[in-house]
C-alpha cells in the first residue's frame, strides 16, 4: 500500500470528524437561532451573526486577510454562494418560528440527497454504491424518526424544503471552492456579502435588543463562526458525497437539545430512525476503509 493512499484516507476520515463537530456546532446555533427568532427579525439575527463571525476573522487575519478576500479568485464564485446561503438561512430562520427543532431538521435533511446527486453533475465525483447506500439509509431513518409526512405542506415546510435545495447548491459550490482558497478567506468574503445584503432591511426592521438577547446574539455568531471553520476545512480534505450522510447526524443532536431546551420528547420510532442514521455513517467508514485496502 502506497504512502500516498495512505494519506489520502487519512486526509478523508479527518475531514469526516471535521464536518461531523461541524454539524454538531450547527444543531447548537440552530437552537440559539430558534430562541432568538421569537422576538427578533430574522435579518437582525442574520446580521449580528455576520459581524460576529466578520470580527474574529479580521482580529486573527488583520488587515492583510481584506487584501487578500479582496483580490481572491474566488471572488465572484463565493458572492454566488453567499447568496445561496443566505438565502437558505433566511427560509430555514423563518420556518424556525412554527416548527419545532426535530420537525426542521427531519425536512431540512433532504439535503444530502442533493448534494449526492449535484456532486456527480457539478463535481463529476464517483459515488460508489455504499455511499447511495448510506444516504438511502439516513434519508429513511429521517422519517422514521420524525414521519415529516403528517406536518403536510405548510408555507414553514415548503419554507425548509427551499432551504434544503439552496443548502445543497451551496455544499457543492463550496466543495468546489474550498482547494481553491484559504478558510478564513472564505469566511471573511462569505460573511462580508451576508453582513451588507442583511444589513439594508434592518434599517426598516430594527428591534433594540435586551442585554439577555445581544449576549445570545454573539454567542450564535460564535457558534456559526467555529462551524463555518471546520465544515470548510472537512471540506477540503473529503469528497462531498463522502461527507453528505454524515449531515444526518445533526438529527440526533436536534433531539436531545429539543428534549433540553424545550421539553420534547423523542418517541420510541426516534430511537429507532437515530440508528438507522448512525448506520449510514458507519457504512461510510467502512466503504472509506474498504477501498484503503484495496
Amino acid at each position: 500500500m502506497s504512502a500516498v493512499t495512505l494519506d489520502t484516507g487519512d486526509r478523508i476520515f479527518a475531514g469526516i470528524l471535521l464536518t461531523g463537530f461541524a454539524y454538531f456546532l450547527f444543531t447548537v446555533h440552530d437552537s440559539m437561532v430558534k430562541l432568538l427568532v421569537a422576538a427578533i427579525p430574522v435579518w437582525q439575527v442574520l446580521f449580528f451573526r455576520s459581524l460576529t463571525i466578520l470580527t474574529g476573522c479580521l482580529i486573527f487575519g488583520g488587515r492583510q486577510i481584506c487584501k487578500e478576500a479582496w483580490h481572491s479568485p474566488v471572488f465572484r464564485s463565493m458572492f454566488l454562494r453567499s447568496i445561496l446561503m443566505l438565502a437558505a438561512w433566511l427560509c430555514f430562520y423563518t420556518a424556525a418560528r412554527e416548527l419545532q427543532l426535530a420537525e426542521l431538521t427531519t425536512i431540512y435533511y433532504a439535503a444530502p440527497i442533493i448534494v449526492t446527486v449535484l456532486s456527480i453533475l457539478v463535481l463529476g465525483e464517483k459515488v460508489p454504491l455504499t455511499r447511495w447506500a448510506a444516504v438511502a439509509i439516513g434519508f429513511v431513518g429521517v422519517f422514521v424518526a420524525c414521519d415529516p409526512a403528517k406536518l403536510g405542506l405548510s408555507l414553514p415546510v415548503l419554507l425548509v424544503l427551499s432551504a434544503a435545495c439552496l443548502w445543497g447548491l451551496s455544499i457543492v459550490l463550496l466543495r468546489k471552492i474550498a482547494l481553491q482558497e484559504k478558510t478564513i478567506v472564505q469566511m471573511v468574503l462569505n460573511n462580508g456579502f451576508s453582513l451588507l445584503t442583511a444589513g439594508l432591511p434592518l434599517t426598516l426592521l430594527w428591534m433594540t435588543p435586551s442585554l439577555s438577547q445581544v449576549v445570545l446574539l454573539a454567542a450564535t455568531g460564535l457558534v456559526a463562526g467555529f462551524a463555518q471553520f471546520t465544515l470548510y476545512e472537512g471540506m477540503k480534505r473529503a469528497p462531498a458525497s463522502v461527507i453528505a450522510p454524515f449531515e444526518y447526524t445533526a438529527l440526533v443532536w436536534a433531539f436531545l437539545l429539543g428534549f433540553l431546551i424545550w421539553g420534547d420528547v423523542p418517541r420510541s420510532e426516534v430511537f429507532v430512525g437515530a440508528s438507522m442514521i448512525v448506520g449510514a455513517g458507519l457504512i461510510i467508514i467502512a466503504g472509506e476503509r474498504f477501498r484503503r485496502r484495496a
